[in-house]
């Protein structure tokens, strides 16, 4: 997980210089017409221990280079407001309203977390946030989890709160249980919050005790193959 303050101007950081972090930066200032916050949070492939984590066993997973990229800051209108750059597609919701779940599907994964800290009793205004991404939706790495992490990880900058890593994605987690309704296991929130580069992580699901092996894939290539059949845990 990445972080980086706006100043106004093109940061001059390589893992924030590329298209999809510009298409972010400049979709925030024509909506919003403020600098942000930008996060960038990572998907996930997994090398051994498939269905094991909902089942309280051990993972291999690694946070890969494909993310999505979040502008976010805070706003004095008393909304949350999102927009999806990917899409096309906004959404906002008064602060004092109930949260309740989007038919638009998306925004249920940022109205989760949301939730979860309001369970417990984080406290917070409104915020803006827009998001992009090059992770593919539905091929099973975790463009979910991605979404959860990323807007976490982000309030928790925004907003000053000193959130444990292990804390972060029960959170995580269970927005997706809790609101969204997929009861998906811990893995997927767990590496894309604490993924490090050039590391696999070692997982007990079921203690959430975890370790970091080298993982340098200098002469060999982990592929991925599109079969054209959509992940959708939620059916």
């Amino acid at each position: 997980m990445g972080v980086k303050e706006s100043e106004g101007r093109r940061i001059d950081i390589i893992d924030f210089m590329n298209e999809i972090f510009e298409k972010v930066e400049q979709t925030f200032l024509s909506k919003f017409g403020k600098n942000c916050l930008f996060v960038q949070s990572p998907g996930r492939v997994n090398l051994i221990g498939g269905h094991t984590d909902y089942n309280d066993g051990f993972t291999l997973p690694l946070a890969i280079d494909k993310s999505i990229i979040f502008g976010i800051s805070g706003n004095s209108v008393g909304k949350y407001r999102f927009y999806a750059v990917d899409k096309e597609e906004s959404y906002e919701l008064d602060i004092n309203q109930p949260l309740e779940k989007s038919e638009k599907g998306w925004p249920n994964y940022l109205l989760g977390v949301i939730d979860q800290l309001h369970n417990r009793n984080y406290q917070f205004d409104g915020f803006d946030c827009v998001f992009a991404g090059d992770i593919p939706m539905g091929a099973g790495m975790s463009s979910s989890a991605a979404l959860e992490g990323g807007l976490l990880f982000g309030l928790t900058q925004l907003f000053e709160w000193n959130i444990p890593p292990v804390e972060l994605a029960r959170i995580a987690q269970q927005a997706e249980n809790e609101f969204v309704g997929v009861q998906c296991g811990i893995m997927d929130q767990f590496i894309s919050l604490n993924g490090k580069e050039k590391k696999a992580m070692k997982l007990d699901c079921r203690s959430l005790d975890y370790e970091f092996y080298p993982f340098d894939n200098n002469g060999f290539a982990i592929v991925l193959c599109d079969t054209q059949i959509r992940h959708e845990l939620a059916s």
